[in-house]
């Protein structure tokens, strides 16, 4: 057995700071009133979190790197019909790829309708004055109602599986979240996790925010 690292320290903090945040937003949105200014905020931290693991996509550690999902339908497929072990995959499995490609991209496509979202009432996304009204009202619609059940359906799928897991196949996947190690049957190349490595991660985090920031400053 090998006690490999897969996943570095930039992306654990990642999910569970993504994972705060979407709590977050959740709490705030159904909370409304004066919560709803945090909503905002968590909506920005999540932009933010989402541009730099775009990035941290292709300078990450190994198995944080999109090269190493496997999305493949052939992949998808084996991995169905029980022709994949687990133990063959260190990083996602072929439907945790898909799980997660597909949370990032809800995700993303959440926080834009609600930059250009407005409730009539008391609450703005920033960037409604740069879109028609046509556009602000379907983004509005999107964002309160398919958008929100959308995410509240792929955050329990995510839980569900983790159970599933736990309790059919005697895995649990959290901790490796928490340490970053695996114990593996076979050897496999482990994630870089050097300072350096964590420095350039702040690097990248940093840029990420510049640009929300910058995105968030086109708001006349």
């Amino acid at each position: 057995m090998f006690t490999l690292r897969i996943w570095d320290l930039p992306t654990r903090l990642f999910h569970w700071a993504l994972a705060a945040c979407v709590v977050g937003l959740i709490v705030t949105g159904k909370w409304g009133g004066n919560a709803m200014v945090w909503h905002f905020r968590f909506g920005y931290g999540v932009l933010a979190l989402l541009s730099f693991r775009l990035l941290w996509g292709f300078w990450g550690g190994f198995w944080s790197r999109w090269a190493q999902l496997p999305l493949s339908p052939l992949a998808v497929w084996r991995y169905l019909k029980g022709h994949t072990p687990e133990h063959a995959f260190p990083g996602h499995n072929p439907l945790g790829s898909w799980s997660i490609l597909a949370m990032l991209l809800v995700l993303a496509f959440q926080v834009s309708t609600g930059l250009v979202s407005d409730d009539e009432i008391a609450n703005a996304g920033p960037l409604t004055a740069l879109v028609s009204g046509a556009w602000v009202s379907w983004a509005t619609s999107w964002h309160k109602q398919w958008g929100q059940w959308l995410v509240f359906f792929l955050v329990g799928l995510h839980v569900l599986a983790l159970l599933w897991y736990r309790l059919r196949k005697r895995l649990s996947l959290v901790p490796a979240m928490v340490h970053g190690h695996k114990t593996l049957a076979k050897a496999a190349p482990e994630s870089q996790d050097r300072a350096i490595h964590r420095g350039l991660a702040l690097v990248l985090l940093g840029l990420a925010s510049v640009a929300v920031w910058g995105l968030l400053s086109l708001s006349p």
